[in-house]
């Protein structure tokens, strides 16, 4: 039995699409649908050049007051975009919890996986707007080995016929 699923979102071309899949499998086994996005944590190189250019005091607050508030906008962008996304409107309904976490992603996901103790793990082949050689993604690779629930991979991309805006099929 289904009662909770976990969707992975990226906040890529493809997000609308996956988040369609993520939403028919919760109406479908009437589940509750959790979000997650993983923020990946800023480079040695992007703090390097913060510190050559911002007082310690001016970083230090950057750190504390900054990131929060760039993670809650994060949050309320993915739930503004799902307002867009979603075909019916009470399928908000089904998504109980919106999350954005900094970290590796996989490590992020596989964690909420725990945490909210879901049945179902959501996720998009890759994050790679366009062409891709790469049939799937590094996150994607990790969470298929790493995850202890099942995972429904949506595949993304020409070979799947899921296309981004703008995109021809050939």
């Amino acid at each position: 039995m289904m009662r909770s699923m976990l969707y992975a979102s990226d906040l890529g071309v493809h997000a609308p699409c996956v988040l369609q899949h993520a939403l028919a499998m919760a109406r479908a086994f009437k589940a509750d649908l959790y979000v997650i996005h993983a923020v990946e944590p800023m480079s040695l190189f992007a703090e390097s050049v913060l510190q050559s250019y911002l007082e310690p005091s001016i970083l230090d607050g950057l750190q504390q007051e900054g990131v929060p508030t760039v993670m809650a906008s994060i949050e309320q962008k993915l739930f503004d975009s799902f307002r867009a996304d979603v075909d019916e409107p009470q399928d908000l309904a089904l998504i109980r919890a919106v999350r954005v976490r900094q970290g590796d992603p996989a490590h992020v996901i596989l964690d909420q996986v725990r945490l909210l103790d879901v049945d179902l793990l959501i996720i998009g082949s890759h994050s790679a707007s366009g062409v891709s050689n790469t049939p799937i993604g590094r996150t994607a690779a990790r969470l298929l080995q790493l995850s202890g629930v099942p995972v429904y991979l949506v595949p993304l991309g020409p070979a799947s016929g899921v296309q981004s805006v703008g995109q021809d099929r050939v």
